[in-house]
C-alpha cells in the first residue's frame, strides 16, 4: 500500500511543518469538510478556471526521466493531468498499487490541473502525503526522442492537493492560482459562496500541511470569478512551494 512506500528522491521545495500526527490531522480535515457539505446539502467545489469545464478528469501515467547517462535504466515519475473529481483520489491509489511492480519508480509527481472538487483535492493531498511524494507543478511532454517537464498550472482546488505533498515545487514557468470557493446544491447552477466555518476548516488544513492559512483567507477575499495568479514571492511567503 502507498502508506508504506519510502520517499526516495529529494527534489528540493518546501518542507512542510507537520503536526504531531499529520495524516490523522489531514484525514480529520477531509472528514470535517465532507461532514459540513453533507449537513448543508451542498456539493463543495472550488470553481476552476473557465476552461476547466471543457477539460477531462485527471489521469495518471508513468514517464521516464530521460538522461544521457541512464539509458534504459532511467527512473520513472508520475504525471497527474486534468480536473480533480470525486473519483480522482481512489484512481490515484489504484494507479499506485498497479505501479508498485516497477523498481525504477520514484515518488515524484508532475501535476497539471485547472482545479475541481475541493474535498477530493484534500483527499488526493492525503494520498500524496502517505506516499511521501514530491509534487512539481508542471506538465510533461515528449519532443522527438526526448521527454521532460514543461510549463503547467495548479489552479483553484488543485492548490489543496498540492498542499498535501511532502515536497512542493513550482516550476519557473508554471502558474499557481487562487479562486474563491463556490458551492452547488443538486439541481442548481451553484455560485453560492462558502461561509466562514467552511473557510476555517480549509485554513486549519493548510496550517497542518505547513502552509500559511492566510493563503486560504486570501482566496476567499477575491471577487467571485476572479483567478489570482500568485507571484513567486507570494508562493514562497505563504510556504506553498519552492520556486527552484
Amino acid at each position: 500500500m502507498v502508506e508504506h512506500l519510502a520517499y526516495t528522491e529529494r527534489v528540493g521545495g518546501s518542507s512542510p511543518s507537520p503536526p504531531t500526527s499529520p495524516l490523522g490531522a489531514l484525514a480529520g480535515g477531509c472528514a470535517a469538510l465532507s461532514a459540513f457539505c453533507a449537513a448543508t446539502a451542498f456539493v463543495c467545489l472550488l470553481a476552476a478556471a473557465p476552461a476547466a469545464a471543457e477539460q477531462p478528469p485527471m489521469t495518471f501515467r508513468s514517464v521516464n526521466l530521460d538522461s544521457n547517462d541512464c539509458g534504459a535504466d532511467c527512473p520513472q515519475a508520475i504525471v497527474a493531468d486534468g480536473v480533480i473529481e470525486a473519483e480522482t483520489p481512489q484512481a490515484f491509489v489504484d494507479f499506485i498499487k498497479q505501479a508498485l511492480q516497477s523498481g525504477r519508480r520514484r515518488n515524484l509527481i508532475f501535476m497539471n490541473s485547472p482545479g475541481g472538487n475541493v474535498v477530493a483535492s484534500m483527499e488526493l493531498g492525503a494520498a500524496f502525503r502517505r506516499l511521501r511524494a514530491a509534487v512539481v507543478v508542471a506538465g510533461f511532454a515528449s519532443v522527438g526522442s526526448r521527454s521532460g517537464p514543461i510549463a503547467g498550472q495548479c489552479l483553484s482546488a488543485c492548490v489543496y492537493a498540492l498542499m498535501g505533498a511532502a515536497q512542493r515545487v513550482a516550476a519557473p514557468e508554471s502558474h499557481i492560482g487562487l479562486h474563491r470557493m463556490s458551492l452547488e446544491t443538486p439541481g442548481d447552477s451553484g455560485g453560492g459562496l462558502a461561509d466562514r466555518r467552511l473557510v476555517a476548516i480549509l485554513a486549519r488544513y493548510a496550517a497542518q500541511m505547513g502552509v500559511s492559512p492566510a493563503l486560504v483567507w486570501r482566496a476567499e477575499s477575491l471577487t467571485p470569478g476572479t483567478l489570482d495568479i500568485l507571484s513567486s514571492a507570494e508562493i514562497v511567503h505563504w510556504r506553498l512551494a519552492s520556486t527552484r
